[in-house]
């Protein structure tokens, strides 16, 4: 029979027993130590940092910190190299893919690094940054499932959900062997996290199975394994959608690559409000032989990206600039109208799951924009806007065109003074304050407002106009940039 020694203090001969002794530096014992940081951010906040790519490397380097950021706050460092970004190791993935996937993350961003002195510390000692990351998150590990479940006509959804007992908000999941849910990736036991959109922890159990129940064609479902949703909760980490592997998701976004042609690329872009929630950037009025047709562009698809940058949360005018500094060649990355409802169903972006689904010719443009990559802000979409010069096309309706016309008395130049609801201008996309600087093709910039209504008078009953709001107007003077119609600065209504 072993006997424990039982160990007793004498304060004359101090504290010799080693499983006593107490170490300042935990981190030399276990070597380089990856940190978790967890970033939340309001609807209209940013982030607070920079993301830099290191040069002739793929590492990607957390730069300017802003004092009292959502960043800073999460313990976010100054120097800090990325290992995974919402659960997936990014130590192999280009930068302008990385920060894009952090810029359609939402509200919520989770960020697993490494101190400029563990990483150095790593590099040295020839550690295997993936393994650290996969130590970070323990055995049995692995990530949440999105599964799509199509509905069977006979087997239904192939699952049934039960409350876990003595836990409100709780549900978990059981399969029928071969069913359609255990196709799409889910499995018995499975805790269910988010259905649909909706977080199941906000559901009641009727209004849960009531939901299922109502679905006519398919389901969306997150789950998560038992062992795997310890990891999280013994790293405090939530469990969110874009931290997912996709099973049988539908509706990939697509890449299209267009060379500029005589009259441009032949197609409108506008900001329209879908579903009276969300707002998106869909392409209209697509031109017969265009290249935006012989690219494959179809009516009602949704902008997602401009040559590998997210631009779903930019304004109008900030998609149009980076459009036109493409020069003659751009590539658009979109979905088209199934996949678009679909995903702001879900309150997703595309690009969170996109899987690299990309054309020979945006590599290229991928690989070379690595080698130049400039630090990236995160998110972008707080950028000021460029001044956007707009075309406008107005009929003439029963009330005339629907505005009128102002300036500063006894000198040159005209500005829109007043524009009716509902009349042709406002349907074209003027507004008040916007100043004249083409009416059908000849400029008015210099010229006293009656010679503009004589213009106006002598279109008949059509009427073009090139405008631009008046700070802009005074921006684009200031810097020299000459104010021409470009792509899609016709208007954001229908013509």
């Amino acid at each position: 029979m072993d006997i424990q020694k039982k160990f007793t203090f004498n304060p004359k001969e101090g504290i010799d027993n080693p499983a006593l002794v107490i170490s300042d530096d935990t981190e030399s014992a276990l070597g380089p130590t990856p940190r978790l940081c967890v970033l939340r951010r309001g609807e209209r906040e940013s982030f607070g940092f920079q993301l830099c790519k290191e040069k002739d490397s793929r590492d990607h380097v957390v730069r300017q910190v802003e004092p009292w950021s959502v960043a800073q706050r999460s313990g976010l460092r100054d120097g800090d190299r990325l290992l995974e970004v919402n659960e997936e190791f990014v130590g192999d993935v280009g930068h302008l893919r990385v920060a894009q996937k952090i810029q359609v993350c939402g509200t919520q961003l989770c960020l697993l690094v490494l101190s400029s002195k563990d990483y150095q510390w790593a590099m040295s000692e020839g550690y295997d940054l993936r393994e650290l990351a996969r130590a970070h998150h323990g055995e049995g590990y692995t990530r949440p499932r999105l599964c799509y479940i199509p509905k069977d006509p006979e087997a239904g959804l192939g699952f049934s959900i039960t409350p876990v007992e003595g836990e409100k908000g709780r549900y978990w999941v059981n399969t029928v062997s071969g069913g359609p849910a255990e196709w799409a990736g889910v499995c018995r036991g499975d805790r269910l996290v988010w259905i649909n959109g909706t977080w199941a922890s906000a559901l009641t159990y009727w209004a849960l199975n009531r939901m299922v129940k109502k679905c006519v064609n398919h389901v969306t479902v997150l789950v998560i394994d038992h062992e795997s949703e310890c990891s999280y909760i013994r790293r405090q980490l939530p469990i969110l959608p874009a931290m997912a592997t996709t099973h049988n998701l539908p509706h990939q976004p697509t890449d299209l690559d267009l060379v500029q042609g005589p009259n441009g690329y032949g197609f409108l872009l506008r900001q329209e409000r879908i579903r009276s929630v969300h707002t998106a950037h869909l392409l209209r009025d697509i031109d017969v032989g265009s290249p935006a047709e012989e690219a494959g562009m179809q009516e009602g698809d949704m902008l997602l990206a401009v040559n590998g940058e997210a631009v779903e949360t930019l304004e109008h005018e900030d998609i149009v600039y980076r459009v036109r500094h493409s020069g003659q060649r751009v590539t658009l990355t979109i979905i088209h109208a199934q996949g678009r409802d679909f995903y702001l169903k879900l309150g997703l972006s595309p690009l969170l799951f996109s899987h690299g689904n990309r054309s020979e010719k945006y590599r290229k443009q991928m690989e070379q924009a690595e080698v130049t990559a400039l630090p990236t802000e995160l998110p972008q979409q707080f950028q000021a806007s460029f001044p956007c010069p707009r075309l406008c096309v107005l009929e003439r309706g029963p009330n005339g065109f629907g505005f009128h016309l102002g300036c500063i008395p006894h000198e040159p130049g005209t500005f829109v003074g007043q524009v009716a609801a509902g009349g042709s201008g406002e349907k074209a996309g003027l507004f008040e304050g916007d100043v004249l600087v083409e009416v059908n093709g000849k400029n008015v910039e210099e010229e006293y407002l009656e010679d503009v209504v004589m213009l106006v008078k002598e279109g008949g009953g059509s009427l073009q106009m090139l405008v631009v709001e008046r700070c802009g107007y005074e921006r684009l003077k200031r810097s020299g940039t000459p104010i021409r119609p470009g792509l899609v600065i016709r208007s954001s209504q229908e013509l």
